[in-house]
């Protein structure tokens, strides 16, 4: 039978010991009967280094990525987005113009003998981590996060199969997907019931004079109501539109404008007639209730499409992207 008394060889029954600390109050004492300093509670940080002198504490969940490595590298990275928020655009972010200048040479993606036409890639899926894009197996794209937009890149005539993975190599989506020569298209990957789609989108722009430009709305908010297209003064662009519908261009003309995405009851005005500027014979409505707005500056001759997100399964947590093609 052992006794406390002599366990180990050790004699010193009558000194006292520095008592453990309470349940959840911190860790163990160091050697020595020199209380440690205590752990700290979850989520406020990382343990502290020696000579008792604490680290800066790693972020909460949510609020970035891991500190840099090396030598004095306790400095906090730049924080990574939550979810939904998105990684940026290259160029620029959700909700500003994002300029597209045209590559005299685009990429070629999958190309065979025969004529070609073009193709790039936009993440409009809410709800997941960045995917990989393939085309016939071939590897196009790596990283694809949320809103984000690939440059064009050439493609054969013909039937081809697309694959969307996850960067551990999940497979989510395989589909074919037809595409015309000499023509341009966006290949959304978008929620769906069953997971994630692709929606094909043509970028053919519209007729339109000399100096004048081109507008559209595409909506791939999935869990959006449909959603009305507003001047900044109340008239409406577009009325109603859907999930995976992408309206008609309209020719607009250069100038500044507001764009609200909002809810109504009111029909397009004028219907036929080009988007104009404001001047102050124009008549202000009284203006709904805008879900979203940006604000957009029309150059000459280019071609505008407005896209439409869900950062959230709210209908109204909407987030908007204006992309410029010229």
């Amino acid at each position: 039978m052992y006794s406390s008394d002599n366990m180990g060889g050790y004699s010193g029954r009558n000194i006292p010991v520095a008592p453990l600390p309470n349940p959840g109050e911190g860790g163990p004492v160091a050697p020595g009967d020199a209380p440690a300093l205590p752990l700290p509670d979850f989520g406020e940080g990382g343990p502290v280094f020696g000579g008792d002198t604490p680290s800066i504490p790693l972020p909460n969940p949510g609020e970035g990525g891991p500190v840099a490595p090396g030598p004095g590298g306790n400095f906090p990275v730049v924080p990574l987005p939550n979810p939904g928020e998105g990684g940026p655009v290259a160029p620029g972010r959700p909700g500003q113009t994002i300029p597209i200048l045209p590559a005299p040479n685009p990429p070629c993606f999958y190309c065979g003998a025969g004529r070609f036409g073009k193709v790039r890639f936009l993440n409009a899926a809410f709800g997941y981590r960045p995917f990989r894009i393939f085309i016939n197996n071939r590897f196009i794209v790596n990283g694809l996060g949320f809103t984000s937009l690939t440059p064009y890149g050439r493609v054969s005539n013909g039937f081809q199969t697309v694959t969307v993975t996850g960067t551990n190599g999940y497979v989510y989506l395989q589909k074919s997907i037809p595409f015309k020569a000499d023509d341009s298209v966006t290949i959304a990957v978008i929620n769906s019931a069953s997971g994630l789609d692709l929606l094909q989108i043509s970028d053919t722009s519209c007729a339109r004079p000399a100096s004048m430009s081109c507008f559209r709305a595409c909506n791939l908010a999935y869990y959006s109501n449909p959603v009305d297209i507003l001047l900044g003064d109340g008239r409406v662009i577009y009325s109603d539109v859907r999930f995976k519908e992408v309206t008609s261009f309209k020719r607009i003309r250069p100038g500044d404008y507001q764009i609200d995405i909002s809810e109504t009851n009111l029909r397009p005005e004028p219907r036929m007639a080009d988007i104009e500027t404001l001047d102050g014979g124009v008549t202000v409505f009284e203006l709904p209730q805008a879900l979203v707005s940006t604000f957009v500056t029309i150059r000459p001759n280019a071609t505008y499409t407005l896209y439409i997100f869900s950062r959230d399964t709210s209908p109204d947590a909407l987030q908007t992207m204006i992309v410029e093609d010229r």
